[in-house]
């Protein structure tokens, strides 16, 4: 796995991590609270990235797409999460990474949007998804979440160029203070007023 390859991979696992660490913070009363993402709840957010890991594991082992129940726009993607949706997410998280290999990371995947591209340019577009959902589930319940700055400006790199703006994929961007630092320009640009408290 050459250096760029290998540094991608580290990032990528670093926002998985992040999400891990917002996601346990979740009180059991809270799944199915309102989230930052419009019309999902936490638990649907969940559903989401539990997914997305699903997802990237079948491009990487060439096997047929899992049911788009948790796919962008989807209407109830916390049906995947089933009774421990941690449990679900970390057992969705360890059969896709170890399948992220040197020579699957090298296939050809079509994605909407961007067109035929090796696995590994995805994993950006799967950090930008992670890190912003991340935040929508942290926010939404007072969470302080903090992404790191090598993450921020992987997932903006991203989106200056493939951002979706359609319901379901992202929103209209949004102007921040004068004075946000990086992570909140970020969320901006994605649609998300991250300088906003949530209502009590």
């Amino acid at each position: 796995m050459n250096t760029d390859v290998a540094e991608t991979m580290e990032q990528y696992r670093r926002a998985l991590d992040g999400f891990d660490a917002v996601l346990a913070a979740v009180p059991a009363q809270a799944w199915d609270a309102p989230s930052m993402c419009s019309e999902w709840t936490v638990r649907d957010v969940a559903g989401h990235v539990v997914w997305a890991q699903r997802q990237l594991r079948a491009w990487a082992a060439g096997e047929q797409d899992p049911p788009r129940t948790g796919a962008p726009g989807s209407p109830h993607p916390g049906e995947l999460t089933g009774d421990d949706p941690v449990a679900t997410w970390r057992a969705a998280r360890a059969e896709s990474v170890p399948a992220l290999t040197g020579e699957a990371l090298g296939r050809t995947t079509s994605i909407t949007g961007i067109g035929d591209v090796p696995l590994i340019a995805v994993l950006p577009l799967v950090i930008t998804d992670t890190v912003a959902h991340t935040w929508d589930i942290g926010h939404a319940l007072g969470l302080d979440v903090t992404i790191e700055s090598r993450l921020v400006d992987v997932a903006f790199d991203w989106a200056r160029d493939y951002v979706v703006r359609r319901p379901g994929f992202f929103g209209p961007e949004l102007t921040p203070p004068g004075d946000a630092d990086a992570q909140t320009r970020l969320l901006a640009y994605l649609g998300r007023p991250a300088w906003e408290s949530v209502p009590a």
